[in-house]
């Protein structure tokens, strides 16, 4: 049994296909337009009712964990408290290697 191929004709614009794709973006655009209104109007109430709060930045969500508010002189708190826990990682360090 023999079956045969025919030979590609190459990449030609398809006429056909082509209006059919036409054809259905325009009733598309006739059956959204109408319904445009309503999903716009639901997207607002759903984000206004339903949706979550968008997720803190890091610093935000650290800062409000330890009832901090930002402050003249804050940094230097903070700077001070950075050291006073490199220092003590660093005599674990040396209390480990002794």
């Amino acid at each position: 049994m023999s079956t045969k191929v025919g030979e590609s004709t190459g990449y030609v614009p398809n006429i056909q296909m082509s209006a059919f794709g036409y054809v259905m973006a325009a009733l598309l655009v006739v059956i959204m337009l109408p319904v445009l209104p309503i999903i716009v109007v639901a997207w607002v109430l759903w984000r206004a009712f339903v949706a979550e709060e968008p997720v803190e930045s890091r610093y935000e969500s650290w800062r409000n964990e330890r009832g901090r508010r930002p402050r003249a002189g804050a940094a230097d708190e903070v700077e001070e408290e950075l050291e006073t826990e490199d220092a003590g990682e660093d005599e674990a360090e040396a209390e480990a290697e002794a």
